[in-house]
């Protein structure tokens, strides 16, 4: 087994258990690793801190498996740890709802689990799984194993084609690695609302499983209210608005596909009313000027754009999107009015955020206030040594 030695004092970030080492970090590699690898991570002196997978072409060098220098990396690895990850699931909500319908769970989340790299949803009897690092990639077949044996479940699927696999020097892969596709649709049950998750062409696993309770909250805050829901993708805080009684849902996104399944959930929900549902195909930066210059007004709005600013390196540019909106939002936000408005942007902090949101209720002319701050659902949770697992952040603010 190689052996990663690190710089001197570069070893206070391993050993408060951060599962990163960055190549800044990294004085030398002794014996031979190819990516993936495991090799051990020493400090200046040779005392051995864990082991970790080798990844010569990121900027992150190399991920923590364990901090346990005599753990073995291997199938039993990660059979136990998967399965662990799985167990604490336990407490969290039903994957099957009152009515036996499947519902969609976040099983693994990554380094905030202990499995860098490594993401596992679970819809009914089909996983969706992401490897976005050259470890996870080289432990493919046990991590479908360890899967399978964890839930019982009928089918895996991959969809490792996202852009951080770039930066591994991984190219993007997807397909069945177990069992094959479902004769029907793939439908989850959410909040007592049924919906379509497009688990081969839509984003990211197919649903965005972590504004699971956030979409609950809206349903509570809609009865009575005109509601604009931007970057709406297949509908989930739409569906909860008209399950909580909004008098209209106008619901905004520039990809098509996933207005058509917005479009057709309605249909699985009998006790919906579609006629109060709009469904528009539109940047939604250009649909909120729009808007505005109609004289528009909602009594609640939705903001949940995409990720703007993947690392801090984006945050200056990402900052003017997200304000852009924010400040249009605002503009279109009846007195009294609610909005809520999210960043899953690692590259930007809580802090900046409600910073960028003041701003932009100032350049409104509107006074505003944090009636709650949201949050990833329970089966995302973010590990006390890594913050930076705490993507998702929002804030639900109300102005006169």
């Amino acid at each position: 087994m190689a052996q990663l030695i690190l710089e001197r004092g570069k070893e206070h970030s391993v050993l408060r258990h951060h599962p990163w080492v960055f190549s800044a970090s990294v004085k030398d590699i002794e014996g031979r690793a190819r990516a993936g690898d495991t090799v051990e991570v020493m400090d200046h002196r040779g005392r051995i801190l864990g082991k970790a997978a080798w990844s010569p072409e990121s900027r992150i060098r190399a991920r923590m498996w364990t901090f346990d220098p005599a753990e073995t990396i291997d199938d039993v690895f990660f059979k136990r740890h998967i399965a662990a990850a799985v167990a604490r699931r336990q407490g969290l909500p039903s994957l099957k709802g009152a009515d036996g319908k499947p519902r969609g769970l976040r099983l693994i989340h990554a380094e905030s689990d202990g499995l860098p790299g490594l993401v596992a949803d679970q819809y009914g009897d089909t996983v969706v799984v992401q490897l976005t690092s050259t470890g996870t990639d080289k432990w493919r077949k046990a991590i479908v194993a360890a899967l399978v044996k964890a839930t019982g479940c009928a089918r895996v699927f991959e969809r490792s084609d996202v852009d951080s696999r770039k930066q591994e020097g991984l190219e993007p892969v997807t397909g069945w690695l177990h069992g094959e596709a479902p004769a029907a649709d793939i439908l989850i049950e959410e909040n007592g609302v049924t919906m379509k998750v497009d688990i081969e062409g839509g984003h990211k696993t197919g649903f965005y499983l972590d504004q699971r309770d956030n979409r609950q909250l809206l349903g509570q805050l809609s009865a009575g209210k005109r509601v604009l829901n931007c970057f709406c993708y297949t509908g989930g805080f739409s569906l909860q608005a008209l399950a909580g009684g909004a008098t209209e849902v106008i619901s905004v996104d520039s990809s098509q596909p996933a207005l058509d399944t917005a479009a057709a959930n309605p249909a699985l929900n009998p006790e919906l009313d579609a006629n109060r549902a709009k469904w528009v195909c539109a940047n939604v930066f250009d649909e909120l000027r729009r808007l505005k210059d109609l004289g528009e007004q909602f009594d609640i709005i939705v903001l949940d754009p995409p990720k703007f600013a993947p690392t801090a390196r984006h945050a200056e540019t990402a900052s003017r999107a997200y304000k852009d909106i924010a400040l249009n939002g605002f503009k279109l936000l009846a007195p009294g009015g609610l909005m809520m408005s999210y960043s899953c942007s690692g590259g930007i902090s809580l802090e900046l955020f409600q910073q960028i949101t003041a701003a932009a209720a100032l350049d409104a002319g509107r006074s505003a206030r944090i009636v709650q701050r949201l949050q990833g659902a329970a089966d995302h949770p973010v590990a006390l040594s890594f913050p930076e697992g705490e993507y998702l952040k929002g804030l639900l603010v109300q102005a006169d």
